[in-house]
C-alpha cells in the first residue's frame, strides 16, 4: 500500500472534531514561569533570550512601533514552540497550513498599514511612486507597488508553510529511506540514519529560523509604517 506523504499535515481529529485548536493553545503551557522573587536558571535563561530578542526587533522603532513589543514577542515564541513540537514522532504542526499562516500574517499586516495610512498618509502614499519616477512610467508604477504591497502577507504565509513542510516532507523520506535499508545493508542503514540526525539538527536551526524571520517582516513592515 503506498503511503501518502501529505497524511502527516492534514490536521487532526479527536472523535470526528477537530483538535487543531487544542493543539495550537498546547504551546504556551510548555512556557515556564515562577512566582517566586529569585528565579531559576531556567527561567533566567528564557527572559534572557526574551529579552535579547525584543531588544534587537525593536532598537529601530519610536516610540509608538514599541508598543507592538509585546505582540511580536508572543507571535515569535509561539511560531517557535509550535515549529519545535511538530519534529516530535506523531505530532501535527499547525505552521504547515497555509490557513494558519494566513491568519497570522493578514491581520498583522493589516494592522502596521492601517496604522501608517492614519499617521503617516502622505508617506504611506510616497511608497507607491519612487522619486524621479518618468511620467509615462507613473500608472505601471503604482500598479506595480500596490501588488507589490497586497502580495507581503501571502509572501510571509507562504515562506514559513513552504520552509517547515518542506523540511518535514524530507525527514519523512529519509526515514522511510532508513527503514528500508535496515532489512538490506547495515552500513547503508548507519549512513542515511547519520544523515537523518544532521536533517533533524537543521530542522530544529530551520523552525527557529523562521519564526525569527516571520516575526522580523512583521516588523519592518511596522517601522515602514510608524
Amino acid at each position: 500500500m503506498n503511503e501518502n506523504l501529505f497524511a502527516s499535515f492534514i490536521a487532526p481529529t479527536i472523535l470526528g472534531l477537530p483538535a487543531a485548536v487544542l493543539i495550537i493553545l498546547f504551546p504556551p503551557l510548555l512556557i515556564p514561569t515562577s512566582k517566586y522573587l529569585i528565579n531559576n536558571r531556567l527561567i533566567t535563561t528564557q527572559q534572557w533570550l526574551i529579552k535579547l530578542t525584543s531588544k534587537q526587533m525593536m532598537a529601530m522603532h519610536n516610540t509608538k512601533g514599541r508598543t507592538w513589543s509585546l505582540m511580536l514577542v508572543s507571535l515569535i515564541i509561539f511560531i517557535t514552540t509550535t515549529n519545535l513540537l511538530g519534529l516530535l514522532p506523531h505530532s501535527f504542526t499547525p505552521t504547515t497550513q497555509l490557513s494558519m499562516n494566513l491568519a497570522m500574517a493578514i491581520p498583522l499586516w493589516a494592522g502596521a498599514v492601517i496604522m501608517g495610512f492614519r499617521s503617516k498618509i502622505k508617506n504611506a502614499l510616497a511608497h507607491f511612486l519612487p522619486q524621479g519616477t518618468p511620467t509615462p512610467l507613473i500608472p505601471m508604477l503604482v500598479i506595480i507597488e500596490t501588488i507589490s504591497l497586497l502580495i507581503q502577507p501571502v509572501a510571509l504565509a507562504v515562506r514559513l508553510t513552504a520552509n517547515i513542510t518542506a523540511g518535514h516532507l524530507l525527514m519523512h523520506l529519509i526515514g522511510n529511506a532508513t527503514l528500508a535499508m535496515s532489512t538490506i545493508n547495515l552500513p547503508s542503514t548507519l549512513i542515511i540514519f547519520t544523515i537523518l540526525i544532521l536533517l533533524t539538527i537543521l530542522e530544529i536551526a530551520v523552525a527557529l529560523i523562521q519564526a525569527y524571520v516571520f516575526t522580523l517582516l512583521v516588523s519592518l513592515y511596522l517601522h515602514d509604517n510608524t
